[in-house]
């Protein structure tokens, strides 16, 4: 079981976000229910300009490919590749702070994307963020998802849907839980017939500029987008030292850009060890490679 306890230096840095609890409350918050909610944190000046930034993305309209990633939404992968402002939701200090007391100091960036509900769409399939590691249950979480309401998430608009404490069950699956067919077809499951709704779902309710962290092994879904207003979010997702990402972030994110990332961004890219020395180079440390002028050149 990993150290549960900050020091009273990065308690204080963290105070600002944690609406007057400790981070030990938040923390018991978490372990009890899965998930936890910091409502508008992030400033309104620091809301536009990432939905600025996600403009251009958003406008080219390229809608997802099946049901998994919604035929009426947009998904922006490879966010840090496009624009470095996004780095800023990568590395808050608080989601940050809840990554390394779950997945341990050497956590890595698995996946951040935006996604943008357009009205119409229908519910998503339950799933879990950390499924791929194909670990039996009940096991401890091997991920954590956080959820940044770029717009507000309401009950009508899509807000992600929860299953409070379904962390914590063995290896039972929710009606209407993800199966290989939702990454192959374009079909939808319907906003008016619903097989997946479940007792003690809850909708993560939130203004623009809150924030929300799961753990990866939580059963969550985007919601039925039932208004006539899209929905955007952007979910940073974080997965240990060892695991490999869902996203190739060395690849997403070239080195040339890379390199002009802040160090710990570079870090949770993989540009870091996972003790003794998982992640090398020809035997040295990968962030050797962000030194190399050849970067500050590229053909």
């Amino acid at each position: 079981m990993l150290e549960q306890k900050i020091k009273a230096s990065e308690e204080a840095n963290l105070a600002p976000y944690l609406g007057g609890r400790s981070f030990a409350e938040c923390w018991d918050e978490y372990e009890t229910n899965g998930y936890v909610i910091f409502p508008e944190i992030m400033p309104q000046e620091q809301v536009a300009q990432q939905r600025a930034a996600l403009t251009p993305f958003i406008e080219a309209d390229i809608r997802g490919r099946n049901v998994f990633e919604g035929v009426q939404s947009n998904r922006i992968y490879a966010m840090l590749g496009k624009d470095p402002l996004f780095a800023e939701l990568v590395l808050h200090p608080l989601q940050l702070a809840f990554a390394e007391r779950e997945l341990g100091k050497s956590f890595l960036l698995s996946a951040c994307l935006a996604i943008n509900l357009h009205p119409g769409e229908t519910v998503q399939p339950w799933h879990i963020d950390d499924d791929h590691c194909r670990q039996p249950f009940p096991r401890k979480a091997l991920g954590v998802s956080s959820f940044w309401a770029i717009d507000p998430m309401t009950e009508d608009n899509g807000a992600t849907e929860i299953i409070r404490a379904s962390h914590k069950w063995d290896d039972r699956r929710p009606e209407g839980a993800n199966n290989l067919s939702d990454f192959i077809t374009k079909g939808d499951t319907g906003q008016d017939h619903d097989h997946g709704a479940h007792p003690d779902a809850i909708k993560a309710v939130m203004p623009a500029g809150s924030l929300m962290i799961a753990k990866g092994n939580i059963w969550h879904r985007g919601g039925a987008n039932r208004s006539d207003k899209s929905r955007l979010i952007v979910t940073p997702q974080y997965c240990p030292g060892w695991m490999r990402p869902l996203e190739t972030m060395l690849l997403a994110v070239p080195p040339e850009k890379a390199a002009k990332l802040p160090k710990r961004a570079q870090d949770l890219l993989g540009y870091s060890i996972h003790e003794p020395f998982m992640g090398y180079v020809d035997g040295m440390h990968p962030n050797r490679v962000l030194s190399d002028p050849a970067l500050d050149n590229p053909a």
